[in-house]
């Protein structure tokens, strides 16, 4: 690697470190694990599986029982079985999840405040950077 890139990796790891942080500590402030707040984030876009939910947070279904049952004692999410198959259970977010989720990201200024010290032009540049950066496939 050239110099450069290892910096750029350096800061990449930095951001990633940082972004994990401030999103930790967000989610503290509503009284939730970082993992419970994206839970959380993932069911604003409606209802999901566990096995769903697994997927989309990367871990083991059992990790996601032990988040929902937190988060249902709370009465910020229910479980309830799917309809279509009884043996599966689909979580929701309750009204309450909706409003902790909301003050959650309310509290969350990383991206804004990071974002804001980038002019609009260097926004959009960055933004193409990043889109090229995490396409997939070969180009």
């Amino acid at each position: 690697m050239t110099e450069v890139a290892d910096t750029l990796e350096q800061q990449l790891w930095d951001f990633v470190f940082a972004y994990d942080a401030a999103y930790g500590r967000a989610a503290q402030t509503v009284g939730l694990s970082a993992a419970q707040a994206c839970l959380l984030e993932h069911l604003t876009r409606g209802s999901r599986s566990m096995g769903e939910l697994a997927a989309d947070l990367l871990c083991d279904a059992s990790n996601v029982t032990q988040l929902a049952a937190r988060l249902e004692a709370r009465g910020l999410v229910s479980r309830a079985p799917d309809p279509a198959d009884r043996r599966i259970k689909q979580v929701s977010i309750t009204p309450d999840g909706r409003d902790v989720q909301r003050a959650m990201r309310r509290s969350f200024d990383f991206p804004a405040d990071r974002l804001g010290r980038l002019t609009a032009p260097e926004q959009r540049q960055l933004s193409e950077l990043l889109a090229k950066v995490l396409a997939t496939g070969t180009a």
